[in-house]
């Protein structure tokens, strides 16, 4: 029994995993794949079947797996994003949950057909949009910070919330002597609870942080296990507290400015991202075939409603004199992903309505339980239904209302030096997204008067964290003379962007193995070639060299273009026919495909001479056939 379970958990991890990485590879919402292994694994084939195997060890497993992700989800809030979205997120929040709670409700019990006890449940659920899902999704439209706040802190905040809204409503249920001072009183303790628990432990965690009680190595293992202590702490006060409760410690946490608090952020994001595998797979292969086969016309009707009226009605009313923009409210309108949080909701929710039918009896029980296994089909139903029309629909959308900043990835230059201002009028002359970095406005002012995009300031610092959009961001390139700086630029940001998209310019020792120099895994990819050192650059710049671009062709090969290649030319940049673009490096020996183009560095004179010159930059015309 125990091999057999080994071999469950094994599995449902394989295949979470494998889902989240196919989801990469083809660009898909992970969310949707992770549902279709589970629904593979589970009602299709009958590979898996997590209540058998689980039995009641199941919901536990996954209460802690959602305060892990809720968490999570609280240490990337950042306060100062609310410098330009704290009204509309507070409408969000407080105008926002009852009006979706209400219309959703309604919807559920006159269009879908659900009684009222279970229609109020599923209508609490529907308050979240779930964060696990709308983050890949605000990185692949690109939307602006103001824009993007929204989504975020409405996802995250909003979540807790409506599980709490779900249990307190299952309380009112199940106990109806209460009445509304009760589901009052209930409320208030989850409040209690989770600001006392979270917000204060996360402040005294903090603290203790700071002052060197922890030692690094088990900061992140001992943020952890504070985190579950809180979550069940503030259950045992008041039931399923413990959610807002770890996301106002995460919330307070992230916002302490601890140091190394990046690499904490990283072991919480890595683990996150097993447990929503697990979790939606876990939730998916548990789904009943028959069930999923009652989900009639009055379902289909259900979701329509909830994607077309609720949603749009409970963001136009809600932020009435808000100050929004129109076309944040129409993008927030449309745009409401639901995710594991309202999937584990519903999954616990569905097992506690089916026991309390089982307890109260008689004609009232049959209907309970009957609508109690309509909860989470109609749920996934929503899930599926969102994420699909959403994840397909938010990039055109943002584009259309001008909310996105583009598809084009923009390439961050740190540094602002003669050579690499040249380099960024040239890239901005042929339509590459760029922006120079340096803490020196007079460097910086060149690039100015060339009409260069620039960010003035450390890149480091936390004003940087604030006004870049590191979002929009494809490449690195560390390029100033300070070898180490520009090590410690693309260890900093190869987390956002990705370990293959940062560059550094060639170590000045001249010896890229020398073990005196900065240690290989904490720098960046070499860019160009071996001697495009910053000096020489520099000085190769003050000689006159400029930037050139050729087209390879059917007929003008690559090879061709090596040939007439001067020597001591340096390879910059490819861009290809779609805009995209990828730094020249050593460690990359894939040839240019046919239309794609060149940007290289060289001698003015000795390049006129060549067919390879494609540009007006030189005194020569180029050749006819180039």
């Amino acid at each position: 029994m125990e091999h057999h379970l080994t071999v469950i958990i094994v599995a449902i991890v394989a295949l979470g995993v494998g889902a989240q990485w196919l989801a990469w590879r083809t660009h898909l919402p992970a969310i949707i794949l992770l549902a279709v292994a589970g629904l593979l694994a589970g009602p299709v084939f009958g590979l898996i079947d997590p209540t058998a195997e689980l039995g009641n060890r199941r919901p536990s497993l996954i209460s802690l797996c959602v305060a892990i992700i809720l968490f999570e989800g609280g240490l990337n809030l950042q306060l100062h994003e609310l410098k330009v979205a704290a009204a509309g997120v507070r409408r969000l929040v407080y105008a926002g949950v009852p009006i979706a709670w209400g219309l959703s409700s309604a919807a559920a019990h006159y269009i879908g057909g659900l009684g009222w006890p279970v229609a109020s449940i599923f209508g609490a659920i529907m308050v979240v949009t779930g964060p696990t899902v709308i983050m890949p999704m605000l990185r692949q439209a690109r939307l602006n910070r103001r824009t993007a706040s929204y989504f975020k802190w409405e996802g995250i905040v909003n979540d807790p919330i409506g599980a709490l809204l779900a249990v307190l409503v299952f309380q009112f249920i199940s106990f109806q002597d209460l009445g509304i001072s009760g589901v009052a009183r209930g409320l208030g303790w989850a409040l209690l609870s989770g600001g006392l628990l979270g917000g204060v432990g996360g402040w005294l965690t903090g603290m203790a942080f700071k002052k060197g009680m922890v030692p690094e190595y088990l900061k992140s293992p001992v943020m952890l296990g504070l985190v579950l202590v809180v979550y069940v702490l503030s259950n045992q006060l008041q039931s399923e507290a413990g959610l807002l409760a770890v996301t106002i410690m995460g919330i307070t946490v992230g916002n302490m400015r601890l140091a190394g608090i990046q690499d904490m952020k990283r072991f919480k994001e890595y683990i996150t991202v097993m447990l929503v595998a697990v979790v939606f797979v876990i939730l998916t292969a548990d789904l009943d075939r028959e069930v999923l086969g009652r989900i009639d016309w009055r379902g289909a009707a259900l979701v329509a409603a909830i994607l077309l009226v609720t949603r749009p009605a409970t963001i136009m009313l809600a932020t009435i004199g808000a100050g929004m923009d129109i076309r944040d409210r129409l993008l927030l309108s449309w745009i409401a992903p639901r995710g594991i949080v309202a999937a584990a909701t519903a999954g616990v929710m569905a097992s506690a309505l089916a026991n309390r039918a089982t307890e109260i009896g008689g004609p009232d029980a049959a209907l309970l339980a009957a609508d109690a296994q309509q909860l989470l089909p109609l749920v996934f139903a929503v899930i599926f239904a969102t994420v699909f029309f959403h994840g397909i629909s938010i990039r055109s959308l943002a584009r259309r209302l001008e909310l996105a900043t583009g598809d084009q990835a923009t390439l961050l230059i740190v540094g602002a030096s003669p050579w690499s201002v040249a380099l960024g009028a040239k890239l901005t002359e042929i339509n590459v997204d760029v922006l120079i970095a340096d803490s020196s406005w007079q460097k910086l002012r060149s690039a100015r008067l060339a009409g260069v995009p620039v960010f003035y300031g450390e890149i480091l610092s936390d004003f940087a964290e604030e006004s870049v959009e590191i979002s929009h961001v494809g490449t690195v390139l560390a390029a100033t003379s300070n070898d180490a700086y520009n090590a410690l630029v693309c260890t900093a940001l190869s987390h956002e962007v990705g370990r293959s998209k940062v560059f550094q310019l060639p170590m000045g020792g001249g010896d890229d193995e020398d073990p005196r120099a900065v240690s290989r895994p904490l720098r960046g990819q070499q860019a160009f070639d071996s001697d495009s050192v910053f000096e020489r650059l520099w000085r190769l710049h003050v000689r006159g060299w400029k930037f050139y671009r050729t087209r390879i062709t059917e007929n003008y090969t690559y090879s061709d273009f090596l040939r007439d290649f001067p020597a001591e030319a340096i390879q910059i940049l490819l861009l290809y026919a779609d805009g995209s673009f990828r730094l020249m490096s050593p460690a990359d020996t894939r040839e240019p495909a046919v239309g794609a183009t060149i940007l290289y560095f060289a001698p003015e004179r000795q390049v006129a001479r060549e067919r390879l010159d494609m540009d007006t930059d030189s005194s020569e015309p180029a050749p006819a056939s180039a």
